[in-house]
């Protein structure tokens, strides 16, 4: 199967955009923006991101050992360009979109997002280009934004439709 054909059919894969975070040991932060994360276990509270090896917290977490998950809204469309390096924005530049604190881990946390999983990283698995973690949560912080997530498939922010509200309009 061809590469093309394969990111086609990936595209069709509609998921929650999230920024994952990290701190190095000289206080530099840096983000990266996914898609590619779940929940894994409730006892004890874990999930997964995977990550590209060669970004800025691909290289850094398997180091730090700390990273934070932060779920966006659908009007974040613009932090989550900044993240994805749409901006030009350098690593810890790129936390000038957005209003940022620490939680337990040191992670840099957003705000305003929808949620924040504050982990530890457990473990690591390298496939190719990519890099799976392993999250213990030690830390959920739910924000009080009512606004629905940010989604992205088919190479574009999409609209999430919440049932309750459209149930509501009938």
């Amino acid at each position: 199967m061809g590469t093309d054909l394969f990111r086609a059919g990936m595209r069709k894969l509609a998921g929650a955009v999230n920024i994952i975070t990290t701190v190095d040991a000289s206080g530099q932060r840096c983000g990266i923006t996914a898609t590619a994360v779940c929940s894994l276990s409730v006892e004890p509270p874990s999930l997964i991101a995977c990550v590209n090896r060669a970004t800025s917290v691909g290289t850094v977490i398997p180091t730090s050992r700390i990273f934070c998950v932060n779920v966006l809204s659908h009007d974040q469309q613009s932090i989550a360009d900044t993240f994805a390096g749409r901006s030009g924005l350098a690593r810890d530049e790129r936390f000038t979109a957005g209003h940022w604190s620490v939680l337990s881990t040191g992670a840099p946390a957003l705000d305003d997002a929808r949620v924040s999983f504050d982990c530890e990283l457990v473990e690591t698995t390298e496939y190719a280009t990519h890099m799976i973690l392993v999250g213990r949560v030690v830390l959920t912080r739910l924000g009080t934004d009512l606004l629905p997530p940010l989604v992205y498939g088919d190479g574009a922010y999409l609209a999430a439709l919440d049932p309750r509200a459209h149930a509501a309009a009938n």
